[in-house]
């Protein structure tokens, strides 16, 4: 039986993520990764396999963590609209207000440029890209069901337009926009995805 492990996988999951964010997958080499994580590199074969199976694994936690912020805005509020604004709101934050971490999106920004050139990370974008959608049309159908949208409301044609959106907004807080420009036409935008 082995000793048990002196560190936290989740902070240095999220640390192996920040490096291969900052320097991309193929510059990240593994003195990078000892350093941002704080272990040795036996101790991360260990625990985490090889630089590819890290970096798959940086893949699946910030699609369950950090990716989902927004989502998480979307389906909570009170209504359609409270939804569509609180959703582009944590986009825009988490863009732009990152301490410590790369701005943006890890899928987008990092992740999407390794695609066909890692095996592994095609399967997670299409899923990424296809878990969003339907999170997302789901809660227009909800306020479908509810009365609340029409009942020819373009669930899935919206819910595709809102995580465009959203891409835009990481697109452009990466060319150094601010919240303040990037949020000056949130009520258009909230009227284009709900009327």
């Amino acid at each position: 039986m082995g000793r048990p492990r002196s560190f936290d996988e989740n902070e240095a999951l999220m640390a192996a993520m920040n490096a291969f964010w900052t320097k991309g997958y193929a510059a990240t080499s593994m003195k990078d990764l000892t350093a941002a994580m704080g272990i040795s590199g036996p101790s991360i074969y260990s625990a985490f396999g090889d630089k590819r199976e890290l970096y798959l694994k940086t893949i699946d936690r910030y699609a369950d963590v950090d990716g989902c912020a927004p989502i998480v805005a979307f389906e909570g509020a009170r209504t359609i609209e409270d939804a569509v604004r609180g959703f582009l709101m944590s986009v825009v934050s988490h863009s732009t207000q990152q301490e410590g971490a790369p701005r943006g999106c890890f899928l987008a920004s990092c992740v999407a440029t390794t695609v066909g050139e890692v095996d592994g990370v095609a399967e997670r974008m299409e899923k990424a890209i296809q878990d969003t959608d339907a999170r997302l049309a789901a809660r227009f159908d909800q306020e479908k069901a509810k009365g609340n949208l029409p009942d020819d409301f373009p669930s899935q044609d919206r819910a595709r337009l809102l995580h465009d959106m959203r891409q835009g907004y990481v697109h452009r807080s990466r060319a150094g926009w601010s919240a303040d420009a990037l949020l000056e036409d949130l009520e258009d935008r909230v009227r284009m995805l709900v009327d």
